[in-house]
């Protein structure tokens, strides 16, 4: 079946981001997978050593692990029964160039109200000194 001519309008109002960023920032969107990365980031560790760590099931950090593998964050290595995970490949350096844009972007709005209060600081000032007269 082909799709119909609605199907293929592309709404240029919705911003499209690689489904890696979806990923990234779901990983990261969670305070015990950033925890894991803070973790790993000081040295490879199984996932029981994890979940202890972490005051959980293995189950509940293996489904972590799992996100932050499927985001490119984290890599595992299974060895016998144990499940070493270790930092992954994902530099997060397209996220972070997004992040920087919006920051710029904020950068530039605060100055601007900082400029706005400095004004309207400066005109207090200089209806107080017209009063006084």
């Amino acid at each position: 079946m082909l799709p119909t001519f609605d199907a293929l309008i592309l709404n240029h109002m919705v911003q499209h981001f690689p489904t890696h960023f979806n990923a990234s920032f779901a990983a990261l969107a969670d305070a015990t997978r950033r925890g894991v990365l803070d973790q790993l980031a000081r040295g490879d560790a199984s996932i029981t050593d994890l979940a202890d760590k972490f005051a959980m099931t293995l189950t509940g950090m293996k489904k972590h692990v799992g996100v932050l593998e499927q985001a490119g964050l984290v890599t595992t290595e299974k060895v016998g029964r144990v499940r070493t995970c270790r930092i992954g490949p994902c530099r997060l350096e397209e996220e972070m160039e997004w992040i920087a844009r919006y920051r710029q972007r904020w950068d530039a709005r605060f100055e601007a109200l900082d400029g706005v209060i400095d004004e309207l600081k400066r005109q207090e000032k200089a209806r107080g000194r017209k009063k006084r007269k």
